[in-house]
């Protein structure tokens, strides 16, 4: 696919008109389409002129706080690197050794991480029905102390995953498929599954299934959900895909047949998620600290997910989609049979052939946060896009 030139992709932003200033962003489906669409085309530019040995630091100074409440490689780093090529000074809250350890509440650490700060990013996936919550209340304090004049400027508050959806994942996910199917207007009715994956491991967030969902839909897409009885999402958000998809002109189903799923696919994302239920379970314990329980929920969970090994994604499944070459994609780290873990959700030979896709699809993230934070800080983001290619500024001088 032949890309547009910067200008070219400048102009189409311009007239767009989508206005993210000084707004957080938690959930896809809270933003327009052209809102959307600029954040895609915003870390296009900033690619390519960072590929091209651009320099796109646009903050003189300034920090980017993360704060990451569950394990990340790919998130973290792609924060880091996005708020350092963009000026900004990364910096990564530990909770254990700030005072929230010794009971600071939301509203005192959110001002007080922010008085120079332009952006906080913040992974909260672990509880089920509070994590975008408690961003949504760091986001309160942050307006409240811009409004009462105690911080100068107020920073945008960025999902890095929640509960509920993993933004920066899928807006990379978005981004790799509009490469592979020749734009965005390509995406329309192609049939795209994503499918529960069997993993030796427990307690995986719903975030990205629902966010693919809630995301893919709003393009046209042939969407499938699958998974084994008892591992749905969150019903509004099933629902919420389904509705997008009749207003796009689309296609949603769910099915409880993952080899069913991948006929005719054109697309397919194994991925691995812990039952509903056993995430709002294993809310309350770890809330309650019961280690007891929250081992006694994990030796039950990981018995059910054995029950399902069979949803293993290997040849014979590839095989069934479009072409017997549909595109696999995941968001990594996957479970890999006979590398990763004995068995998983995907096949060493499926994965092999696929790995490098995967990197490529990953490579997204980086520019899809700097685009984030460009959008929701710039006065005239646009302007600041066209200076920074005019200037033609090295980023090693």
């Amino acid at each position: 696919m032949k890309d547009d030139s910067l200008d070219e992709k400048l102009n189409i932003l311009a007239g767009l008109g989508a206005d993210l200033r000084n707004r957080d962003f938690l959930l896809t489906w809270e933003h327009s389409l052209e809102e959307i669409r600029s954040v895609l085309l915003a870390a296009k530019c900033l690619r390519e002129l960072y590929e091209a040995g651009r320099s796109i630091r646009v903050f003189d100074t300034g920090l980017a706080v993360s704060i990451f409440r569950d394990q990340s490689t790919r998130t973290r780093f792609s924060f880091a690197s996005a708020a350092a090529a963009l000026g900004l000074t990364p910096t990564d809250l530990d909770e254990a050794k700030s005072q929230i350890a010794h009971g600071e509440t939301v509203r005192e650490t959110a001002v007080m991480i922010s008085f120079l700060a332009e952006a906080v990013g913040i992974r909260d996936d672990i509880y089920l029905g509070e994590g975008n919550r408690d961003m949504r209340a760091m986001a309160a304090a942050l307006q409240e102390g811009y409004e009462r004049g105690v911080i100068s400027r107020r920073p945008a508050v960025i999902n890095l995953q929640c509960d509920i959806d993993h933004p920066t994942q899928t807006l990379a996910d978005l981004l790799h498929l509009e490469r592979h199917c020749g734009g965005l207007d390509g995406l329309r009715g192609r049939k795209f599954v994503v499918s529960w994956a069997y993993s030796p491991s427990y307690g995986k967030p719903l975030s990205v299934p629902q966010g693919l969902i809630g995301l893919l839909t709003r393009f046209g897409m042939d969407v499938t959900l699958a998974y084994p009885e008892g591992y749905g999402l969150l019903p509004e958000v099933v629902e919420l895909a389904a509705k997008q998809a009749g207003a796009s002109v689309g296609a949603f189903r769910v099915t409880h047949d993952m080899a069913e799923a991948f006929d005719g696919a054109e697309v397919v994302y194994p991925k691995s998620w812990a039952p509903m239920e056993v995430m709002r379970r294993r809310t309350e314990l770890l809330r309650k600290e019961d280690r007891a329980g929250l081992a006694a929920l994990e030796k039950a969970c990981l018995e059910e997910n054995f029950r399902h090994e069979a949803w293993h994604c290997d040849e014979a499944l590839m095989k069934r989609t479009a072409g017997g070459s549909a595109l696999y994609m995941h968001c990594l780290p996957a479970d890999i049979t006979g590398v990763s873990c004995p068995q998983g959700e995907v096949s060493r030979e499926v994965f092999e052939r696929y790995r490098l896709e995967t990197y490529r699809q990953a490579s997204w993230k980086p520019y899809v946060i700097a685009a984030l934070i460009f959008l929701t800080r710039l006065p005239d983001p646009v302007g600041s896009l066209k200076r920074l290619g005019e200037a033609g500024r090295t980023r090693i001088l």
